[in-house]
C-alpha cells in the first residue's frame, strides 16, 4: 500500500473515531438556568466530573446567568405554557413555593436523591418538598454569620471577639463612630429580610406560622424591627446601596471599608472572595449577636433548589446528574472548595484536610476559619419555614416594610400593625 493511501486510511480512521466513537455519539446537551454566576461556574465543574465517572453518559450544559427576577418570572411562564423550559433550573427558596402550587411542573427526584439523602441535613431537603415528593436538590445550610472588618474595629479599640449581644453591638458602634464619624457598625436591609429573619429566630419565631399564617405583627419582630431602627437613628447602621449586601450597590459599599460588620449567611464568602478585593485578610468569620446569651446564633437562610423541569429532554439522566451535582460527596466538597459555602453533608465539618486547607482561596482570603465558626455553633443553626405565603411576606417586606421603618423611620408599632392587615388581604 502507498504512503499516501495509508496515510489517508489512518485519517479517516481517526476522523471515524473521533465523531463515531461513543462519546461523542452519546453526549446529552442540558440547558441550565440560574441566577448566580457562581453556581454556572460549580456545575460546569461538575458536569466535567461527571463525565470522568461516567464516559458511556456524558453530559454538556449550556447555561444561562440572569438577573433574579427575569428568570424566576421567564420560568414561571415558560412552565405555565410548555414552552421554553429548561431542563435544570435554579430556584431561589423564597420563590420555590410559587413552583409547587397546583400540579409541579418539575419533576419528583426522590429515586434519584436516596443514594445521598443519609448524608444531607434533612431540613434543607424538605424546604423544597410537597407530599412527600423532593423536588430540588439544595446548596448549602446558609447558616448566617457575623463577617466583621478587623482592621477598622482595631483602630477604634474594638475586639470584635468580645461582642456576644445586640447591647455589645451597639455599643461597639458607638464607640467606631467617635474614631469614624463616617463609618457604621452594619446595614439595616431595606430589598431583604437577612438581619430581621436571624433575629427572629433568635427568639423563636418566625415569619409563617405551623398553620401558614403571617407572623408580622409580634412582640418579637417589634423588639428585632425597634431594635435596627434605633441603632439606625444613632448613626451605628446604615441603608446601603441596592437595599441589602447581596447587590452590586451593596458590595461595592462594603469594598469601600465602609461598614465594620455583615450580618449574612455563610455562602456570603463567595461574593467576599469573587468581588471584593479590598477586604482581602481583613475579615474575620464570628457568631452573629443575640439579644441574650444562650439564645441560638445562627438560622439558614437564602438556598436554591436545583430543579429538573417536566419538560426536560432525557429525564432520567438530568435527575441522577443533578443528585450527584448536588448531594455526592464530590458535589459537597466542591460547594465548599469552589463557591464557599457550607454544605448540607455536615459529616465534612469535621474533614480537616478539607476544612483548613492552606491552598483553599476562602481560608486564604479570611482570618478566621468558617468551619470552626460552623462547628461552634452547628446545634444552634435554627431553620425558617418556607410556605405558599412566604414569597407573599417576602414582597411586602422587601418593598414596603422594611424601607418604612428603616429609611422613613416611622413609627414600628404602627408599621407592622398595617403589614400584617396588609398581607393578611392579600394572602385570604
Amino acid at each position: 500500500m502507498k504512503r499516501s493511501t495509508l496515510s489517508m486510511l489512518v485519517l479517516f480512521l481517526a476522523l471515524w473515531f473521533a465523531f463515531s466513537g461513543p462519546a461523542a455519539a452519546n453526549v446529552t446537551k442540558f440547558t441550565f438556568w440560574t441566577f448566580i454566576p457562581q453556581h454556572a461556574r460549580f456545575f460546569d465543574v461538575m458536569a466535567e466530573k461527571w463525565n470522568e465517572l461516567h464516559p458511556d453518559r456524558p453530559v454538556e450544559l449550556e447555561s444561562s446567568v440572569m438577573p433574579y427576577d427575569d428568570m424566576h418570572n421567564k420560568l414561571q411562564i415558560a412552565l405555565q405554557s410548555g414552552v421554553g423550559a429548561p431542563d435544570i433550573c435554579d430556584i431561589e427558596i423564597s420563590r420555590f413555593p410559587n413552583y409547587l402550587m397546583g400540579v409541579p411542573q418539575l419533576m419528583p427526584l426522590n429515586a434519584y436523591f436516596e443514594a445521598y439523602i443519609d448524608d444531607i441535613v434533612p431540613s434543607r431537603l424538605g424546604i423544597y418538598s410537597k407530599d412527600g415528593n423532593m423536588y430540588g436538590a439544595p446548596t448549602h445550610v446558609g447558616a448566617t454569620m457575623a463577617f466583621y472588618y478587623v482592621e477598622i474595629l482595631e483602630s477604634a479599640g474594638i475586639d470584635y471577639r468580645e461582642i456576644k449581644t445586640w447591647d455589645d453591638f451597639a455599643e461597639a458602634g458607638r464607640k467606631l463612630k467617635q474614631v469614624h464619624p463616617d463609618k457604621f457598625m452594619g446595614i439595616a436591609e431595606t430589598s431583604a429580610a437577612w438581619t430581621v429573619t436571624a433575629m427572629l429566630a433568635q427568639q423563636g419565631t418566625d415569619l409563617v406560622s405551623e398553620d401558614e399564617r403571617p407572623l408580622i405583627n409580634t412582640p418579637e419582630m417589634l423588639r428585632a424591627v425597634t431594635t435596627m431602627q434605633n441603632m439606625v437613628k444613632e448613626g451605628i447602621m446604615t441603608t446601603c446601596p441596592d437595599g441589602q449586601p447581596d447587590t452590586e450597590g451593596g458590595k461595592g459599599f462594603i469594598d469601600q471599608g465602609n461598614v465594620a460588620c455583615v450580618i449574612m449567611p455563610q455562602w456570603f464568602m463567595s461574593r467576599f472572595v469573587d468581588e471584593m478585593p479590598s477586604m482581602y485578610q481583613k475579615m474575620a468569620i464570628a457568631p452573629m449577636p443575640v439579644f441574650e446569651e444562650g439564645m441560638p446564633r445562627s438560622v439558614g437562610l437564602g438556598g436554591t433548589g436545583t430543579v429538573v423541569t417536566n419538560f426536560a429532554s432525557n429525564k432520567e439522566l438530568a435527575g441522577e446528574f443533578v443528585a450527584y451535582a448536588k448531594l455526592s460527596e464530590d458535589a459537597n466538597r466542591m460547594i465548599w472548595e469552589d463557591m464557599g459555602f457550607d454544605p448540607c453533608n455536615t459529616a465534612l465539618w469535621t474533614d480537616r484536610e478539607m476544612t483548613h486547607n492552606p491552598e483553599n482561596r476562602y481560608n486564604q482570603y479570611f482570618l478566621t476559619n468558617a468551619f470552626d465558626v460552623l462547628l461552634e455553633i452547628k446545634d444552634e443553626i435554627m431553620m425558617v419555614r418556607s410556605t405558599s405565603i412566604s414569597p407573599t411576606i417576602n414582597q411586602y417586606l422587601t418593598t414596603v416594610m422594611l424601607n418604612e421603618l428603616f429609611e422613613d423611620l416611622l413609627d414600628p408599632a404602627e408599621v407592622l400593625e398595617n403589614a400584617q392587615y396588609d398581607i393578611e388581604n392579600q394572602i385570604f
